[in-house]
C-alpha cells in the first residue's frame, strides 16, 4: 500500500511516533511529506503536498496530523478526488472507510494519546469500502450540487 504523511508543527510529535510504529508493527513504509521539525508552519500547506500526492502519484492513503485535525480536515477537503476524515476513535475509521470511502486520515495530535492513534490508524488501513448504495453517496459529494431545498 502507498502510504504518505505529514504534518504541521503540533502534529510532529505524533506523527514522530506513528513513522516507526508503521514500520515496525505493521510492516509499511510511509512517505513523509513534512513537517521536519517542531518549528511553526502552516498547515494548509501540508495538507497541500500531501493532496498533491495522493491525487498526482496515485498513492492510495494518506495521514494528516495537526493539533486538534480540524484545520487539515478543512484544507484537505478543498481537494476534489479527495475524502478526509477526522477520526477521534477507531470507531470513526472503521465508518470513514466502509461508509465514505476516505483516502485521508486526520488525527488530533494534541488531544490523541500515540495509543489511540495507533488503534485508529490500524482501522483505517485494514478496512474497505463497502460500496453498493455507499457509492451513490460519495459520488454526489464529488459533484457540484444541483438542487435546493425548498
Amino acid at each position: 500500500m502507498n502510504l504518505v504523511i505529514a504534518s504541521d508543527h503540533a502534529g510532529f510529535p505524533l506523527k514522530c511516533d506513528l513513522i516507526p510504529w508503521l514500520s515496525e508493527k505493521l510492516g509499511l513504509t510511509a512517505t513523509d511529506l513534512g513537517t521536519s521539525s517542531s518549528g511553526s508552519v502552516d498547515y494548509p500547506d501540508f495538507a497541500g503536498y500531501l493532496c498533491g500526492h495522493i491525487l498526482e502519484e496515485g498513492s492510495a492513503r494518506g495521514i494528516l496530523i495537526c493539533n486538534s485535525g480540524i484545520g487539515m480536515s478543512i484544507s484537505a477537503n478543498r481537494y476534489p478526488g479527495i475524502r478526509a476524515a477526522l477520526c477521534l476513535f477507531p470507531e470513526m475509521a472503521f465508518y470513514a472507510r466502509h461508509h465514505n470511502n476516505a483516502n485521508v486520515l486526520i488525527l488530533a495530535g494534541g488531544l490523541t494519546a500515540p495509543f489511540l492513534a495507533r488503534e485508529i490508524v490500524e482501522m483505517f488501513l485494514s478496512e474497505e469500502f463497502d460500496g453498493g448504495r455507499h457509492s451513490r453517496r460519495t459520488g454526489k459529494v464529488e459533484s457540484v450540487p444541483q438542487t435546493t431545498l425548498s
